[in-house]
């Protein structure tokens, strides 16, 4: 009875984390438009930063609780599901088209970003306050670039929904409290959830890291890209998750080693390897072509489908 319980536990998390998230963005997002911000500028500071802020949440909490392997786990696990798990199922429900920008630009950096997370981490075990600042240093660059990027009108960032009449200013901060308490509240009951689960199952954190974890702060990525694919919006399904990749580890993985050094055991090393690889398999399969299309999706599927066959086994 209590493993259900932990099971129930463990989606009341997640259900908590993902609305949070989206009240914390549709707060500050609105809050910041009554008083004229640029919509670019709450594109690249509060959209994306609620977009991570499942990942965040969890990863900082778990480093805080000594939780280590959850911290790393769940940036890889969600690295590894959001390219060949979301973006195959995507492809499948319809081919996605990526911009030339990202092809040259996006998915190298974030397979750049995922090669220097391996070297860092294998140079001394650990994902230290100065790899932190590291990967702090490199998002501050890229948001500089995007800023370019869309004042020359060759990128875009995502769009936010303007505030109406009825959102009063004290309904926006309410939303943004409300949403900031759940993230904090929701990241505590996910990580003591799984923690509980992998112990009662004999389940080390790093395998419910890369699965269970994953799976949960993967969600808004997943129904974001899915419906954007059926929706034939599929510059949203590929720049969601290339976006979401390069914030998990240079915003959430940045930002927990800053907080509190972070331990990369052995283990870690497959993992990593393994989100390096999926980048550059993303990148090979839409460098000729401009698109992801069925079979490249199916491919990327079975890949997983492997991939999870042997985190299991």
């Amino acid at each position: 009875m209590d493993i259900v319980l932990q099971f129930l536990f463990l989606v009341i998390g997640f259900v908590m984390l993902m609305k949070g998230a989206d009240w914390f963005v549709d707060g500050a997002s609105k809050i910041a438009d009554k008083f004229g911000i640029p919509h670019l500028v709450i594109g690249l500071t509060i959209v994306a930063f609620g977009t991570s802020a499942p990942e965040a949440a969890v990863s900082i909490s778990a480093a805080l609780k000594g939780s280590v392997d959850l911290a790393i786990s769940n940036v890889l696990g969600s690295n590894i599901m959001n390219v060949l798990l979301i973006l195959g199922l995507a492809s499948i429900i319809y081919p996605l088209a990526v911009k030339p920008s990202s092809i040259k630009i996006d998915i190298p950096f974030v397979f750049g970003i995922s090669l220097l997370m391996l070297i860092l981490g294998a140079m001394d075990g650990n994902i230290g306050r100065v790899d932190g600042i590291i990967f702090w240093i490199l998002l501050l660059i890229y948001i500089v670039y995007m800023i370019k990027m869309a004042m020359k009108g060759q990128g875009e960032v995502e769009e936010v929904e303007e505030a109406g009449e009825n959102d009063t200013v004290l309904k926006l901060l309410a939303l943004i409290i409300i949403g900031g308490v759940l993230i904090v509240w929701g990241s505590n009951v996910t990580v003591d959830a799984a923690t509980a689960i992998a112990q009662k199952f004999g389940m080390s954190e790093r395998l419910i890291g890369l699965t269970i974890v994953a799976f949960g702060t993967s969600l808004p990525e997943l129904v974001t890209s899915c419906v954007a694919a059926s929706k034939k919006e599929t510059d949203i399904a590929v720049g969601n998750i290339v976006g979401s990749n390069l914030f998990n580890i240079l915003f959430v993985l940045g930002t927990t080693a800053v907080i509190t050094p972070v331990a990369y055991v052995d283990a870690f090393l497959f993992d990593n390897i393994v989100a390096v690889l999926v980048m550059a398999v993303l990148w090979l399969f839409v460098f000729k072509n401009k698109k992801l299309n069925r079979t490249g999706g199916i491919l990327m599927v079975v890949m997983y489908a492997a991939y999870f066959v042997k985190l299991i086994l």
